[in-house]
């Protein structure tokens, strides 16, 4: 799972290390205060499930830094940044 973080596939996808920090950290909040996995894996490792959401594009950051799920029609109707560089 950790061996995930090292790979720099991830960390472009999402647009940097901050920015996959930030996902990681608001996406596994999100999972402890209730919200369900958008993967199946047999495993009760929440990072490990939000690794998964990410490689397989199932979550990403919004222009607010806001966790958005694929699929979801953001504000003002813009599509997913993926691998975006925000400052």
């Amino acid at each position: 799972m950790l061996e995930e973080l090292k790979n720099e596939a991830i960390v472009k996808k999402v647009g940097g290390r901050f920015r996959l920090s930030t996902l990681i950290q608001k996406r596994l909040v999100q999972l402890n205060a209730g919200s369900r996995a958008l993967v199946d894996l047999d495993t009760g490792d929440k990072m490990a499930v939000v690794l998964r959401e990410i490689a397989e594009d199932k979550i990403f950051l919004d222009l607010s830094k806001e966790v958005k799920i694929t699929g979801e029609t953001p504000e003002g109707g813009a599509g997913p940044e993926f691998g975006a560089f925000q400052p």
